[in-house]
């Protein structure tokens, strides 16, 4: 029989039948080009210190001498040789470099005045918000797209979780013996077997790192949805978050406010064991300070945490050690570390960067998997008109069952027996997929010998992604028993997706509660 009038060739590919192909094929085509994009933006970001101090080495480079100022006495000095500059953000991230100069940051111009720290004197200006670095973090974050960019690039991430899932689903070969074919490229091979092999073989082995990093780039993009999800698991209102984060100063018409060195005194005695690596000036009456701290129990970024200090008392209104769950610490200290592979130092932004190069190799090899299948199948529906499809249909019973399945007549098996079953099953997949997040981490930290903290990091935010997807599946299944079963259109897909979520949930949400308790106190 001719190619084109194989019934195979009116259909999709074999795998692209099942709900995790079109998952793949659909997601991979509509989004993958965003995906591919922003992970090549996340790997210059990688190393955006280094690059930044590379391109710019007149304005961070100082002469070392013997000890840097502290910030309580170089900030009055600032002021009083140049009363002119509005100071809304001092960074002293690296206190610890001795070539490093501080840099003040004015929010409203964009304006960025670097100090040295060691005579207070300016060594050059520039416009922050124009510098190569800041292009690339606004092109990772938001495409230059005003409000709506952030949010395509964080579901972006949610496509790139997906497409690694869906993608090791299509990868699990059939049998054993096909496991060695699956891993590795034929290069005996066509270029179009090459080029499959190496789509496969990249997709397998760089998963567990661009899982990890989707799943930090959704819950940086998505933070008001996912801190009030930590501050509830944890047992807490989420309206606690707010109410710390808004904290004001107790200003009064007689209010004085305070000497920075009070302050520094006061973030000093809540913290002893850090140091501050940038501090937030009040922008009113009653604003306060906020104080980042990086304390040095870590071998390469240090654990940052947050102070906010009222200006005219020096009360401690917001102590993140303590007023924020476990987990959020979690959240403040590790999430941005992880995402760019900086918690371990070199070995950990290498793998980052691989990964982050990984969504365009991945886009390239997939698109000339897909294109010649799709100008096939556009062809063959060219050559055929419907009558004609038809008439073969009619002559092969066969291609009649592929080209239009019999409609069924089967009722609906029963809700609630049939949510049992499916529980049961989404709880053997949930113990699977459960150790598999905390290895992913466990791999990503390994090189740098930093292995628990990064592995209970991706079980404990899975836990998220799986509460959230927890509540879609519950309102989907909602609207399935209110409003499509009563009237016969109802769908035990829905309730299978249902039982399959809440599976999860039960498992996860044991597993973080037990690490909430134990594990995460390593944060």
């Amino acid at each position: 029989m001719k190619s084109e009038q194989n019934p195979k060739n009116l259909n999709w590919a074999k795998h692209q039948k099942r709900w995790f192909g079109k998952w793949h094929l659909y997601v991979g085509i509509i989004a993958g080009a965003i995906v591919a994009f922003v992970g090549v933006t996340g790997s210059i970001l990688v190393f955006q210190d280094e690059i930044d101090r590379a391109l710019n080495p007149n304005l961070f480079d100082v002469i070392a001498k013997k000890q840097k100022m502290p910030i309580e006495d170089i900030v009055p000095l600032i002021r009083k040789n140049y009363p002119d500059l509005k100071i809304d953000y001092l960074m002293l991230d690296n206190f610890k470099n001795p070539n490093e100069a501080y840099s003040v940051l004015n929010l409203k111009s964009g304006g960025e005045t670097f100090i040295n720290p060691y005579t207070g004197k300016t060594t050059g200006k520039r416009i922050h918000t124009s510098s190569f670095i800041h292009v690339v973090t606004e092109l990772h974050r938001t495409l230059l797209i005003p409000v709506a960019g952030r949010y395509i690039c964080g579901l972006a991430s949610l496509c790139l979780l997906i497409l690694t899932i869906s993608g090791l689903r299509l990868w699990i070969p059939k049998k054993w013996k096909q496991l060695k074919s699956a891993l590795t490229v034929r290069f005996s091979g066509s270029f179009k077997r090459q080029n499959y092999d190496w789509h496969n073989s990249l997709g397998f082995y760089s998963s567990p790192i661009v899982a990890i990093l989707s799943l930090t780039g959704f819950s940086i993009t998505f933070s008001t949805l996912v801190i009030p999800l930590l501050f509830v698991l944890s047992g807490k209102s989420p309206q606690g978050v707010a109410a710390l984060l808004g904290a004001k100063s107790a200003w009064h018409a007689q209010a004085v406010p305070l000497p920075l060195k009070q302050i520094v005194a006061a973030a000093k005695e809540k913290m002893p064991n850090g140091y501050i690596g940038g501090i937030a000036f009040p922008a009113d009456k009653t604003g306060t300070y906020r104080l980042d701290v990086v304390s040095g129990n870590l071998p390469s970024v240090g654990k940052r945490e947050m102070l906010i200090v009222d200006q005219y008392t020096g009360k401690v209104l917001l102590n993140s050690r303590k007023d924020f769950p476990n987990v959020g610490n979690a959240y403040l200290s590790w999430l941005t570390p992880i995402h760019y592979g900086s918690f371990g130092g070199r070995p950990t932004q290498i793998i980052a960067i691989i990964a982050g190069l990984m969504p365009l190799a991945l886009f390239i090899t997939g698109f000339i998997i897909w294109w010649p299948r799709y100008k096939k199948q556009k062809k063959g529906k060219k050559r055929k008109t419907n009558e004609a499809a038809l008439h073969e249909a009619l002559e092969n019973p066969t291609v009649e069952k592929e080209l239009k399945p019999a409609k069924t007549t089967t009722p609906l098996p029963k809700l609630g027996k049939y949510f049992l079953l499916q529980f049961k099953s989404g709880l053997k997949y949930a113990s699977i997929i459960l150790p598999i997040s905390f290895m992913m981490g466990a791999l990503y930290g390994l090189p740098s010998g930093i292995v628990i903290q990064p592995a209970i990091f991706v079980v404990a935010f899975s836990c998220v992604m799986v509460c959230l997807n927890f509540i879609c599946a519950l309102l989907s299944e909602i609207f399935n028993i209110l409003f499509l079963l009563p009237f016969r259109k109802g769908s035990h897909k829905v309730t299978r997706y249902f039982a399959l979520s809440t599976a999860f949930l039960v498992c996860y949400l044991t597993v973080y509660i037990v690490l909430l308790n134990t594990g995460l106190e390593v944060f």
